[in-house]
């Protein structure tokens, strides 16, 4: 089983292409200033099969001809390793049999070190990571990335090429996406400083109020 915040797709905003996008549930580093304090609680979230997370990246594949890659984030998902194992090397075995085709693309809150230390086959099974607590005191302009101290590394043959345009890549603006999902309204990708702000006062506009958000203490 995976504990699993929510799943979405397509995603467009946490790496290159059209792509599946998966949060887990639970996170013990907890970085101030985090936009996903709802994935904090390993107690809340949604316990899903690792077979049926691997059916719905399958049926994406078989759906939509463009889905591009997978992009895993949290949460925290050193914090569940027998299932991102699981997980992981379903993804492979499907790229082996040519059901998808896609890269993986993983966020961590653990420096490099600290995750092969953890994940020691992380290098055969993530193209690329995405490394380090977010510090909300050092902004950055990077692309894909919350602060400045974070790392866009890339593991595999396949990662480099993908992501070697992107290592040092700069955005103005950095890509963003708002979705309505059962009442709720999901950001996903990552804000610069000011942006939820005006994602807030844009919806009042439209007549949305927001009851509460992730990213200030309940």
């Amino acid at each position: 089983m995976i504990n699993i915040s929510r799943l979405h797709y397509p995603v467009t905003a946490l790496g290159p292409g059209r792509r599946a996008g998966i949060w887990v549930q639970g996170c013990t580093i907890a970085c101030p200033g985090c936009v996903s304090r709802d994935t904090w609680d390993h107690g809340t979230g949604t316990p899903l099969r690792v077979d049926d997370v691997l059916g719905w990246i399958t049926n994406l594949g078989a759906q939509h001809g463009d889905l591009d890659g997978v992009t895993i984030t949290g949460g925290e998902p050193t914090e569940q390793p027998e299932a991102l194992h699981n997980l992981l090397g379903g993804i492979d075995e499907r790229r082996q049999g040519g059901t998808f085709t896609g890269d993986v693309l993983c966020y961590t809150g653990r420096d490099e070190d600290d995750l092969h230390a953890l994940w020691p086959w992380a290098r055969t099974l993530i193209d690329a990571v995405i490394v380090g607590a977010f510090k909300i005191t050092e902004p950055t302009g990077l692309l894909w990335r919350g602060s400045a101290n974070q790392r866009l590394i890339a593991l595999t043959e396949r990662g480099h090429r993908v992501y070697s345009p992107y290592v040092d890549a700069t955005v103005s603006r950095p890509p963003l996406q708002v979705t309505v999902d059962g009442g709720q309204v999901w950001m996903i990708g990552i804000p610069r400083r000011g942006d939820l702000q005006r994602l807030e006062e844009a919806l009042r506009r439209d007549g949305v109020d927001l009851e509460e958000v992730s990213w200030r203490p309940r």
